[in-house]
């Protein structure tokens, strides 16, 4: 026997038959706020991405392929994620990208993956703006008419206010449609809101706008902005008297709020899309899973982002390809896909309809309130 042909013969007794080429791997893109400003949302996103590529991986992976995820980090920065979208897109060669949370960079990124005919799944961009970009663009969580809608009611109902302000960041795109919302539903219900006080995101001083607040006599105050600056109104407020409810919005679920504001935000109210205190036995077992992975606690943005990566790998089974358009069509037929954070069926304009959840701080922790259901 010729000497390379012995080789073959010796080798494929010790290893077995010669393995079929492993498949390439299904590239995936993620774009989140690993760093900066609103470090805990993306950090908290990308655990739960990161957990549902390595439970589908580990499950054989989608179609007889692995997944590979190529994350980067936009600092939480304008203008960085239209960037990296494009990077991930054109040098990545993703199918899909996952990203971003706040809705300003989803904004970024959605006019990029639209232009270029790719799928993106935003697991926690509120603004209706986003899916807005065109039929790729997806989301996971609910949209802000919605939760605008349902804390106008939680206001009246829950906190029996009848006179309202709200203090809102004239630079996030979330925060000027989440108090338009809130204001349009709070007036149809018969409240007044007396007096709306705007600050741009990055202040630090809100005493002039409290000190007009407490001048209008309120009875409570809505901040649909993020945890840092919601953190320092609630202090500033209580340290000019102000003992009314504060609550806000999904924005505000991170332990920076309780770091910062301290004492000042025991009380407070805020929505949000899902509750580790939930006992479906969906949620407890994903808590579980979470805790034992990442050592910390799970929380809503940990959720969005898992189910992101779920829905993605559910519209490719359906779908039966990597091919753009194929995987488009499978993502807008999503349907009674049940998710971490509810049941997700997606609507005409490719957003889900879902419960909310409302979290109050108590003893420096999130704590159930209530569900409000559509």
């Amino acid at each position: 026997m010729p000497g390379p042909l012995r080789l073959l013969a010796l080798a494929l007794l010790v290893s077995g038959p010669l393995a079929a080429p492993a498949a390439e791997p299904i590239k995936l893109g993620e774009y989140a706020s690993l760093t900066g400003k609103e470090a805990t949302f993306g950090q908290s996103a990308h655990r739960g991405v990161v957990m549902a590529v390595e439970e589908l991986n580990a499950a054989g992976g989608i179609l007889g392929r692995r997944l590979e995820l190529v994350a980067e980090d936009d600092q939480s920065k304008p203008g960085e994620a239209a960037t990296i979208v494009k990077k991930l897109i054109s040098r990545d060669k993703v199918i899909a990208v996952i990203g971003e949370v706040a809705s300003s960079r989803s904004l970024e990124g959605a006019a990029v993956c639209q232009a270029a005919r790719i799928p993106m799944i935003s697991p926690a961009s509120t603004a209706p703006e986003v899916t807005a970009r065109g039929d790729y663009i997806f989301r996971a969580c609910f949209i802000d008419p919605f939760q605008g809608t349902i804390m106008a009611r939680f206001a009246q109902h829950t906190l029996h206010a009848k006179r309202v302000g709200i203090m809102s960041s004239i630079t996030s795109a979330e925060s000027v449609g989440l108090s338009r919302y809130f204001r349009e539903q709070f007036a149809r219900d018969g409240g007044t809101v007396a007096l709306e006080q705007r600050y741009a995101d990055g202040d630090k001083d809100f005493r002039a706008q409290l000190t007009a607040v407490r001048a209008a006599g309120v009875d409570a105050l809505f901040i649909p902005g993020y945890y840092v600056e919601a953190a320092l109104i609630c202090k500033q407020a209580r340290a000019l008297g102000l003992q009314i409810p504060l609550f806000g919005i999904d924005g505000w679920e991170s332990p920076e709020l309780v770091r910062l504001g301290g004492a000042a935000v025991e009380g407070a109210y805020f929505a949000t899309h899902f509750s580790p205190e939930d006992s479906a036995a969906a949620v407890v077992s994903f808590n579980t899973r979470f805790q034992k992975r990442w050592g910390v606690g799970s929380d809503t943005l940990a959720g969005l982002g898992y189910d992101s990566v779920m829905m993605l790998a559910d519209a490719l089974q359906r779908a039966g390809t990597t091919d753009a358009p194929k995987l488009r069509d499978a993502l807008a037929a999503t349907k009674d896909l049940v998710g971490v954070t509810g049941t997700i069926t997606l609507d005409a304009q490719r957003n889900p309809t879902k419960s909310a959840v409302v979290l109050q701080v108590r003893g420096g922790k999130f704590h159930f309130i209530e569900t409000i259901t559509p």
